[in-house]
């Protein structure tokens, strides 16, 4: 299959190539468990999550497409952002500003002016793969953007303790998978950044620049999840339900009723 912007989230394009999203809908990452079944569910297209349900996601959505121009379609796509008179909806407003803090970054822009949405292929680890870079500098380096709610906000974890919010969702395997597919096509190993921009209401803004320790940390841990999910996609396994997701919560069927005690699980 050929992946070009139109087809690149298709149903078929996510049943043929394993992504960074769809490794992370299996494996989850700390601050989000994975769920074999649902994630099952989204390539089958019996289930998708609705992004307008959170305003958070619609912010950073509309940050992204601006940076991808691709913002008219976004447009388009979810009127629900927009007022009547084509002005974003107040709840929205932070978009444009986050946006404005953005670019008149001097630095924060270099790093935001390579090729756009670049798509690659790679087979690696016995699937194939595909990413799609936000800023690809060809030989200098690979650049994603991210929105996040706050750049220094640290996660506390009681058995690994404290994280910062690249660890907390997977970015450092994006990286990693992003690096390694790059260097599959060109033959180069490319440093990763990031470009964050929070959503508070003084934007703050920073690019990041992954180590590339944790990067190679990152990898191997996914090579050793990638066969348990290859099996999982072609249904030679069984998937585990995380029973505490949307798709479990919708798809949930009750058998008996519980003790009290069991409200709190596993503490």
């Amino acid at each position: 299959m050929l992946l070009n912007n139109e087809n690149y989230y298709s149903l078929e394009a996510n049943r043929e190539f394993l992504s960074v999203s769809q490794y992370k809908d299996f494996m989850g990452t700390y601050g989000s468990a994975g769920c074999e079944e649902c994630a099952l569910a989204k390539i089958d297209g019996t289930w998708k999550e609705n992004m307008e349900d959170s305003d958070a996601l619609m912010v950073g959505s509309y940050v992204d497409a601006h940076f991808e121009g691709t913002l008219d379609l976004f447009k388009a796509k979810h009127p629900c952002m927009f007022k009547k008179n084509g002005e974003l909806m107040a709840k929205y407003i932070k978009a444009n500003y986050m946006i404005q803090r953005c670019e008149r970054d001097e630095l924060f822009m270099q790093f935001m002016s390579g090729e756009k949405q670049v798509i690659m292929t790679a087979e690696m680890f016995g699937a194939k793969w595909k990413i799609k870079i936000d800023s690809y500098h060809p030989g200098r380096c690979i650049v994603d953007l991210k929105t996040c709610q706050s750049i220094t906000k640290t996660f506390s974890h009681p058995d690994i303790g404290h994280l910062n919010f690249l660890a907390e969702w997977g970015y450092y395997i994006q990286g990693a998978v992003y690096q390694k597919v790059v260097e599959i096509n060109t033959g180069k190993k490319l440093p990763f950044f990031i470009a964050a921009v929070s959503k508070e209401k003084e934007p703050d803004i920073q690019v990041i620049a992954v180590e590339q320790q944790l990067l190679d940390e990152a990898l191997t841990e996914v090579e050793h999840n990638v066969p348990n999910i290859l099996a999982l996609k072609k249904r030679s396994l069984k998937p585990i339900r995380c029973g505490q997701c949307d798709y479990c919560k919708y798809t949930k069927v009750l058998d008996k009723p519980i003790w009290s005690s069991e409200l709190l699980g596993e503490v």
